[in-house]
């Protein structure tokens, strides 16, 4: 009498192959909708129709994706959008063209010098939930180790060799114990709105000798200008990534001659 058992009567290599082609197929579904993120829907600047054409092609773009911040108060953030008009243009008008800054790239924050939409909360550490990222002034139990430099009191020159101020502090993190900016008090010629600004340190080279900091990347009156915090012994995530997009985007356009080719 033959087997009635179910893997006499049904053939098991030709289910799990199945179900392999169907999971497969379902992860190149949800990978294709989830690398259609960033650019899409496409923008088309095609002149035979009236205004722009919506390309979205197959599958259409999953919808907006929302994370859980914790410094977020509404606990749910949703992507933020700069407001780029009358900042860039089109350097042609042909489809594709790479846009160009209509003002200060360093001030806008644009091309080079750009920074991302964060958070305009300050971040805080995960035991005593106080301020990370503050001066030396205020991180009390705090200090720069005796076989390191001691910037405070230096002068700060910037890449034109004029000296835009004097470090006034040091600002530190206190999760990592790193230093993250050099508070620097503006010289008073340069006539800057703010008497003390910030240069992230990573963008500096401290002469011990010389008792010289030196900023190549920026000149002196660019310094003086660098965007500042709203509060003075604290910094939110948009404006660390603002002060770091601004110097680093001196090295493209601090000066006609850097954003020109070398050939």
């Amino acid at each position: 009498m033959p087997s009635a058992s179910f893997t006499g009567t049904f053939d098991v290599a030709e289910l799990a192959f199945y179900a392999f082609v169907l999971f497969f197929l379902g992860l190149v579904y949800y990978l294709r909708r989830e690398d259609k993120r960033e650019g899409y829907p496409l923008e088309s600047e095609r002149s035979d129709r009236a205004g722009r054409v919506t390309v979205r092609g197959f599958p259409n773009p999953p919808g907006p994706k929302k994370f859980i911040m914790y410094h977020e108060p509404q606990n749910l953030l949703a992507r933020r959008e700069r407001d780029l008009d009358g900042i860039l243009a089109p350097a042609e008008n042909w489809p594709g063209a790479p846009f160009v800054p209509l003002g200060d790239p360093m001030q806008d924050g644009v091309g080079a010098a750009s920074y991302a939409q964060r958070s305009e909360e300050v971040d805080v550490t995960f035991d005593e939930q106080l301020p990370k990222i503050v001066p030396l002034r205020v991180a009390k139990g705090y200090y720069l180790a005796a076989e390191d430099p001691d910037p405070r009191g230096m002068e700060v020159v910037g890449a034109d060799r004029v000296v835009a101020g004097t470090v006034s502090d040091v600002w530190i993190d206190r999760s990592e114990t790193i230093c993250h900016f050099l508070e620097v008090e503006v010289a008073p010629f340069l006539g800057a709105q703010r008497p003390t600004v910030l240069v992230p340190i990573r963008l500096v080279r401290i002469d011990a000798k010389r008792r010289r900091v030196t900023v190549k990347s920026v000149m002196a009156h660019q310094i003086a200008a660098a965007p500042g915090t709203k509060d003075p012994e604290q910094i939110t995530f948009r404006e660390e990534d603002r002060i770091s997009g601004y110097y680093a985007g001196g090295h493209v356009y601090a000066t006609p001659k850097r954003t020109e080719p070398l050939l």
